[in-house]
């Protein structure tokens, strides 16, 4: 039997582009578990809709799609079972002439491999690995050619770090980006699925218990929108007197780790859930949709509640105004997007770029300087560094900045970190190295400073908070700034 029959008999090779092959194609064989090519054509024919094909049997299965490849795991789209088409059509794009059997452009909309999870008469299930799509979908026959083609709901992924940005200049294509605030709290990863929440830190630790508030926002998606699975990107902030964050307020929340002292804090100074970001709608994957195309999705979602927002994103072509903002109000800076930008977690891309307004470090904690006078049994200063390719390197040190509750903290956690060597991979002052209580460098702390020196230290330091949210393997000296 010649698969491809019904396909000659609609095309004259003498009046179409498309490929009519003269010999039919190689039967007996059948792809396995790894399927073979796909692809889908966007068909501008009578009327608009998109070809969806599967490498079979030496053909291309076929089915036409009068509204796509469905987003949404609740919406089935129709599919149409045409005839088989050669596999060289899947390499086809341009313009069947007027008056021959589909009539119009085409052109690929995406193509790729699949991975074969079922393929019965009546039922086809597929795994897609395209450049535009990806996932799993199941086609399934009602009568006749028509079927319906369903979008299988994936799980919520796991181990999945934030995309981080680097210290930039100012772009130099604004019309190409967007501005959003730096805010001043800690990122955080929030998987809703069901009405739970959980949240998730940059290194990639369970602080759900935190935060108690923010349980809420899995009830309150449910109603507002179809989507019961989503996968939301932000930062958690303690809004101070003047409505804006306060990193210094969020500290006693960061080192909760029982339920009953969270839910008195969360009484006393409640947080709130700042989303910039979404990366998984009802088993929709979205890193690789540009940001621009992310960032309307999450906009429609509209989330907004006692304890979570949306802020707003700006044009780019608005930087000296919301620059002008972020400083008003005493912010670290603002972060610019690019609007083709796709989401590459644990990744630190020029395609996101911090613009600071203050001069801002993460630093490793390696030791520290017994206080004297009205600090006598308390932590003087801190002694601390950032990696290079050497290792460990001394910094500076910082000995301003400390609230009463900040020193109680930072000598209950250095104590059982105490050793009897430096863990520097260099030199240190001796007037510092010698009063020294060297301790494991495990804890990072966030500095303001004035400027680096030409030995590699950083000016006045001064103590903004504690981030057990950052592996300290990670802290190097941020390049740029102000």
């Amino acid at each position: 039997m010649d698969k491809l029959q019904v396909y000659r008999d609609k095309r004259d090779p003498a009046r179409t582009p498309e490929p009519v092959p003269a010999q039919q194609p190689p039967t007996g064989r059948r792809e396995g578990h790894d399927g073979g090519s796909f692809v889908i054509q966007e068909h501008h024919a009578r009327r608009l809709h998109w070809d969806f094909r599967l490498e079979r049997d030496g053909v291309l299965v076929s089915w036409a799609l009068p509204k796509g490849v469905p987003d949404d795991p609740a919406v089935n789209h129709l599919a149409v079972h045409t005839e088989d088409h050669p596999l060289e059509y899947g390499g086809f794009e341009g313009e069947i002439p007027r008056g021959e059997y589909g009539a119009g452009q085409v052109t690929r909309w995406d193509h790729g491999r699949y991975e074969t999870l079922k393929w019965a008469d009546r039922e086809v299930k597929v795994r897609l690995h395209g450049h535009r799509v990806t996932g799993s979908f199941a086609l399934f026959q009602t009568r006749g050619n028509q079927w319906m083609i369903h979008r299988e709901r994936l799980p919520l992924p796991t181990g999945v770090s934030p995309m981080l940005a680097v210290t930039g200049p100012v772009p130099r294509d604004p019309q190409n980006w967007a501005l959003e605030m730096k805010w001043d709290g800690v990122r955080a990863l929030a998987y809703i699925e069901r009405g739970q929440v959980r949240l998730m830190s940059r290194t990639e630790r369970d602080i759900t218990v935190a935060y108690p508030e923010l349980a809420r926002l899995g009830s309150a998606i449910a109603p507002t929108t179809p989507h019961k699975q989503v996968l939301l990107d932000g930062e958690i902030v303690v809004f101070g007197d003047g409505g804006w964050p306060e990193f210094e307020a969020l500290q006693p929340r960061m080192h909760v780790t029982s339920a009953a002292q969270a839910a008195m804090l969360a009484g006393q100074t409640p947080v709130t859930y700042l989303i910039f970001d979404v990366l998984q709608l009802d088993g929709r994957p979205l890193a690789d949709l540009p940001y621009a195309q992310r960032r309307a999705l999450l906009d429609e979602l509209a989330l907004a509640g006692p304890y979570w927002q949306t802020p707003p994103w700006f044009p780019g072509e608005d930087f000296p105004a919301v620059q002008g903002v972020s400083r008003e109000h005493g912010m670290e800076g603002i972060v610019a997007k690019r609007l083709d930008s796709v989401y590459t977690p644990g990744i630190r891309t020029d395609h996101w770029r911090k613009i600071k307004n203050v001069r801002r470090q993460e630093a490793v904690v390696a030791g520290y300087k017994p206080g004297q006078g009205n600090r006598l049994g308390q932590v003087g200063s801190l002694l601390i560094g950032v990696h290079d390719e050497s290792g460990l390197i001394y910094a500076g040190h910082v000995g301003t900045g400390f609230t009463v509750e900040t020193l109680r903290l930072l000598g209950d956690k250095l104590r059982p970190l105490r050793r009897a060597d430096s863990p520097f991979d260099g030199p240190v002052p001796p007037e510092h190295a010698r009063p020294a209580v060297w301790v494991e460098p495990k804890l990072v702390i966030d500095v303001t400073f004035d400027r680096w020196t030409r030995a590699g230290r950083m000016r006045a330091p001064v103590y903004k908070g504690l981030r057990d949210d950052i592996d300290p393997a990670t802290v190097i000296r941020e390049p740029g700034g102000p």
